[in-house]
């Protein structure tokens, strides 16, 4: 891609804005970038544009950053409402995501991930794969580090492991991995899509580039999931826990990868240290892919023994008074937190909540009543939490996390998990899932301070 002299306007200067800004300007153009927010994060994080040709703006967005460029690039949490968005459509401007443009300037092999759960899990260990198996390994996305920022490390045997999530899909055009792998497609971010299929149609644009030397990976086990391989030039395999399958399947306790028509056996049920049923699908896709990949099955079954899995997603914490706490604070949805559940062997106390996306919480009603004793909500999704699942439990709020951890622990009994599943995104309260969590194991760590002193 020739930017050499050309106006790029970047929106949005979160990780992915300002690497794409780095690297539009890296390769000649010139870079005007405008964010709405000002804050004094931000104005230390493009200190990082010092000595290069970028212009940037905070604190809103102006329509001269945006006449005479060439090209549009917005961050994935941009959405179509932008003024600078509008204003590009007006003028004709050609619009494209940050991912888009990073692939653009890509030499490597992309085995490209999404899925409502499990992306950045999927992504890790496929990661993990690769690079124990003794191959040039880059994994990026919307996992942290976004790809436009790792293009330098990129070369052309390196395989580029991407966590892709709908946002970024909107805005691709040419963007074709080597391997895509859809998980599960299930209700999420309805706060920013009007209904359901909108979201499904987005995250199936992962294909939309794929040709028949491409592969597609797909889990049999959801049901709409099935038949997509009619839409797809590229090779269609599908994985399943629960029956046989064109490309990995779980039978008599063991993992086997078929990618060539031949079985590969790769480890043991009870070989694989994350908990769960959808862990067992999320292996079965990760060690399908690094077959594909060129990783050799005994590489593979000693990465899935020695794999821990990640923060904040369904994390032991620490036991206290005989009770387990559960840091799942990456548990966003309604779906990973009915997953997060049904792994769970103890009686529950749940702690959800916080900045709502329009879900249905009512899917996780038969969860609740088989597992949960009481319910902790927080956050400014309790009142619609409450209305869908208080019925059913003895149901609390909390002002904090703190509170809602002490709560938590005055009502438990010996033998109880309290779990951290929020169904939520954590704006409303903190910084991200991951400041969410911390605060959560700081909760926990105090009681256990004061178990000592005690």
């Amino acid at each position: 891609m020739d930017l050499k002299n050309k106006r790029v306007t970047v929106v949005g200067l979160g990780n992915s804005g300002i690497n794409a800004a780095i690297l539009a300007a890296d390769n000649g153009a010139e870079v005007m970038a405008t964010e709405g927010r000002d804050t004094p994060e931000l104005r230390k994080a493009v200190k990082v544009f010092d000595g290069k040709k970028i212009k940037f703006e905070l604190g809103g967005h102006t329509k001269g950053f945006v006449e005479g460029s060439g090209l549009v690039v917005l961050s994935p949490g941009v959405e179509d409402s932008s003024p600078a968005v509008k204003w590009a459509t007006e003028l004709g401007i050609p619009v494209i995501g940050e991912m888009e443009l990073g692939y653009r300037f890509c030499k490597g092999k992309i085995i490209a991930i999404t899925g409502t759960n499990g992306k950045s899990t999927v992504t890790t260990l496929i990661g993990e794969i690769l690079k124990d198996g003794g191959l040039d390994t880059v994994v990026c996305g919307n996992i942290g580090n976004s790809l436009a920022g790792e293009i330098s490390k990129i070369k052309k045997d390196t395989w580029v492991v991407l966590e892709v999530s709908s946002f970024q899909l909107e805005k691709i055009e040419y963007f074709k991995p080597a391997i895509s792998i859809i998980l599960n497609i299930t209700d999420d971010h309805m706060d920013r899509y009007a209904k359901f299929d909108d979201y499904y149609n987005e995250k199936l644009k992962i294909f939309k580039n794929q040709d028949k030397d491409d592969t597609l990976i797909l889990n049999y086990d959801a049901n709409n999931l099935r038949g997509l391989e009619k839409s797809s030039k590229a090779k269609t395999l599908f994985y399943s826990r629960l029956g046989l399958a064109s490309g990995a399947y779980l039978k008599d306790g063991r993992v086997t990868c078929v990618p060539g028509g031949s079985k590969t056996d790769i480890c043991a049920v009870t070989d694989i240290p994350i908990k769960g049923d959808h862990n067992i699908e999320n292996v079965l896709a990760s060690s399908l892919a690094g077959c594909l990949a060129g990783a050799g099955a005994g590489s593979i079954n000693g990465t899935i023994k020695r794999f821990k899995g990640l923060s904040h997603r369904v994390e032991p914490v620490g036991t206290v008074d005989g009770v387990e706490y559960i840091d799942d604070s990456k548990g966003t949805t309604v779906d990973s937190t009915l997953r997060a559940l049904q792994s769970s062997k103890k009686p529950v106390i749940l702690i959800a909540g916080g900045k709502d996306k329009n879900s249905d919480y009512r899917a996780v009603r038969e969860a609740v009543k088989d597992k949960v004793k009481h319910l902790i909500l927080i956050g400014e999704a309790r009142t619609r939490i409450r209305e869908s699942l208080g019925d059913l439990v003895d149901t609390r709020e909390a002002e904090t996390m703190a509170d809602a951890v002490a709560l938590a622990h005055s009502l438990a009994r010996s033998g109880f998990e309290v779990l951290l599943s929020p169904m939520c995104s954590s704006f409303d309260m903190y910084r991200d899932y991951k400041h969410r969590g911390d605060v959560f194991k700081e909760a926990v760590r105090s009681l256990k301070d004061r178990q000592k002193i005690s």
